[in-house]
């Protein structure tokens, strides 16, 4: 996807973002961190980047709501199945998003299975429209910021301590981005895991 990025700039970064986030399984984060890492660079504009991922993801996720809230009901009763499912968890799923629909919305974009399916489930679920967009929109913009800023000076700074210190400061470099990854993931599952029991 960055490669899509590299070659088709900010209209590929649009089109993957909003696709992942209306509920296509697409990597729209890793698309952001091309983006953001280009621009460092200086091949792309981290304004730009930012303010361009953040309207991808607000108007992929309003597809994705209003794809769930139209016809996400008469897909999920259409099989006998799945209807049996369905009839158990919808109850629980509006219940849900009645409690903790606005949070779930805000941390689901930093999450990539939430980040595909939270728009859709919201839709389904039938939270209003009005709670769903404004923290779909804070949840986009505060996404965007970060993960492009991060991969932003991030990028500049692997290259300055490359050029400083040789390939044995960059690859230390991306060992203390790798260590952070880590302990930001591990972060994410005890907050998933919290979520849970408090529901």
């Amino acid at each position: 996807m960055s490669g899509l990025v590299h070659h088709y700039g900010l209209i590929a970064l649009f089109l993957i973002v909003m696709l992942e986030s209306g509920g296509v399984p697409l990597p729209g984060e890793t698309a952001l961190v091309g983006a953001g890492v280009f621009a460092s660079q200086g091949e792309l504009n981290i304004v730009a980047v930012v303010a361009v991922a953040a309207a991808a993801a607000i108007v992929g996720d309003n597809i994705g709501y209003w794809i769930g809230r139209t016809g996400g009901r008469r897909l999920l009763e259409r099989w006998k199945f799945v209807s049996r499912w369905s009839e158990r968890v919808l109850p629980w799923a509006e219940g849900f998003f009645e409690r903790h629909g606005p949070k779930t919305i805000f941390i689901g974009r930093f999450f990539s299975i939430l980040r595909v399916t939270a728009a859709w489930m919201a839709g389904v679920a039938h939270m209003p429209w009005w709670r769903f967009f404004g923290w779909n929109a804070a949840g986009g913009i505060c996404w965007a910021a970060l993960v492009g800023l991060v991969a932003y000076f991030l990028g500049q700074a692997a290259a300055d301590a490359i050029s400083r210190y040789g390939l044995i400061g960059g690859v230390a470099l991306v060992a203390l981005v790798v260590v952070a990854l880590v302990a930001f993931h591990f972060w994410k599952k005890r907050l998933l895991r919290a979520e849970a029991e408090s529901s």
